[in-house]
C-alpha cells in the first residue's frame, strides 16, 4: 500500500532502475507516516561512508507522539539495503551521471519501504514530449469513455 509519491521525480528523470530500500526511522517518524505526515518532493539520496542517505524529506511530527523528544523534520535518514546493491549504485553515480532519487513510500509486511531508481536528468525539450505524450493518451482515454456511453 503506497503512502506518497514522488511525482517530480517521474517528471524531472528518466528512471532506469528500482530498488526497495528500508529505513532507519524513530518511533515517532513511524506514527507520523502512518498518519500521512511525509512529504518527498524535495527529498534525494547521497553517498556517505559507503552506505546511503535520504536527505530533504519531511516528516512532520505529531504533537501527542513526540513529547519526550524534540523531533527533527528533516533529520538524515540511513537507507537500508544489500551490500551488492549499494556498490552497484555508488558506481553508477559515479561513474554514469547518474541520480538516486527516492521514488515511491510505501508498507510491506508492516514496515516502511522506500523504492529508489536510478535516474538520469532530462532536458527540458525531454519534459515537453512527456507532456506531449501524457496528454494524448488522457484524451484517448477520454474518447474511449465517451465512446462507450
Amino acid at each position: 500500500m503506497s503512502i506518497i509519491n514522488n511525482k517530480k521525480a517521474f517528471h524531472e528523470y528518466f528512471i532506469e532502475e528500482k530498488y526497495e530500500a528500508g529505513l532507519v526511522l524513530q518511533g515517532w517518524e513511524i506514527k507520523a507516516i502512518r498518519d500521512g505526515r511525509v512529504q518527498l518532493k524535495e527529498a534525494y539520496v547521497t553517498t556517505k561512508d559507503g552506505a546511503l542517505y535520504l536527505f530533504g524529506s519531511h516528516i512532520s511530527p505529531l504533537t501527542s507522539a513526540s513529547t519526550h523528544i524534540v523531533p527533527d523534520p528533516t533529520r538524515t535518514r540511513k537507507l537500508l539495503l544489500h551490500a551488492h546493491q549499494i556498490d552497484k549504485l555508488i558506481g553508477k553515480t559515479q561513474r554514469a551521471g547518474y541520480t538516486i532519487m527516492p521514488l515511491d513510500m510505501h508498507y510491506k509486511g508492516g514496515r516502511v519501504k522506500l523504492e529508489i531508481g536510478l535516474a538520469k536528468g532530462k532536458k527540458e525539450h525531454d519534459k515537453r514530449a512527456t507532456e506531449r505524450e501524457r496528454e494524448s493518451k488522457r484524451e484517448a482515454a477520454q474518447a474511449m469513455k465517451k465512446e462507450r456511453r
